[in-house]
């Protein structure tokens, strides 16, 4: 029997792309959008769940056991993007990130563990971000919602081991996608102290993704997750200077890496 997998967030980018490959590999897949009913044209099924609302995610599951009697691989994708100073950007809106990117995915891992125990095997893949690893300027809480997930996912990975459950992450670094449209940006204000610095930053960033990786390695990278015996707790899928800059993080001085890091967003 091919494996049963549920990937949030499959309307588009990333987990579009690992829904198609896995879907071309055999794999039984399982996409989510918020309105899969205004989505055409896809090799999955896609079906309703919203992260932000439990009854959803506790639906979308519950349908996919019935429908399968199983539930192996979860890649718990869904997220979303914020740009700003820290002191500029409304706190309410950093408030949405966290409860997107970390307790949405927090709630899904809820919601699939019970069904992983029964079977005594699973897997859950939380997709985090390279920018997870270090604090960058004007994305501060983007790196701090994908670095706290990085951190639940090795205390869940030792929780659950005894199950036979696998719970790793892989980060991503920049890949050509949509996630610019859907991310939430602080407005550039006439009178901010950042106002040069942010919009100067958010014109590198977007450069960034526009040239970005294509989709289709993180697909591979999940693939290849998926696939391997005995997982890694952490994966990283980037270009070279991406994954090197968290081997400097490690072996540099603190305002030595700091001034890098300046340097290279021209502060």
């Amino acid at each position: 029997m091919s494996k049963v997998v549920l990937i949030t967030g499959a309307s588009s980018g990333i987990g579009k792309s690992v829904a198609t490959f896995l879907s071309e590999k055999g794999y039984k897949v399982y996409g989510t959008s918020r309105n899969p009913k205004n989505i055409e044209n896809f090799s999955f099924e896609l079906i309703a769940l919203d992260v932000l609302k439990v009854e959803t995610i506790n639906a979308a599951v519950k349908l996919i056991i019935e429908k399968e009697g199983k539930l192996d691989v979860l890649v718990n994708n869904a997220g979303m993007g914020i740009t700003g100073p820290i002191e500029d950007t409304p706190t309410d809106e950093m408030r949405v990130v966290f409860n997107t990117n970390l307790f949405g995915a927090i709630d899904v891992m809820k919601a699939v563990l019970p069904q992983m125990r029964k079977q005594k095997s699973g897997t859950i893949i939380n997709v985090t971000s390279i920018a997870g690893y270090m604090g960058l300027p004007y994305r501060g809480l983007y790196s701090a919602t994908k670095g706290a997930l990085e951190l639940v996912t090795e205390a869940v990975s030792m929780e659950v081991k005894n199950f036979g459950i696998n719970v790793v992450n892989v980060a991503p670094g920049d890949f050509a996608t949509n996630i610019a449209a859907g991310r939430y940006h602080t407005p550039v204000f006439e009178n901010s102290a950042y106002k040069k610095n942010y919009q100067m930053n958010l014109d590198l960033m977007d450069a960034h993704v526009d040239g970005g990786m294509d989709p289709l390695e993180m697909a591979k990278g999940v693939y290849k997750v998926i696939n391997s015996k005995k997982p890694k707790i952490h994966y990283k899928v980037g270009g070279f200077m991406e994954k090197f800059s968290i081997v400097l993080k490690r072996i540099l001085p603190d305002r030595a890496y700091e001034r890098l890091l300046m340097n290279h967003y021209k502060l």
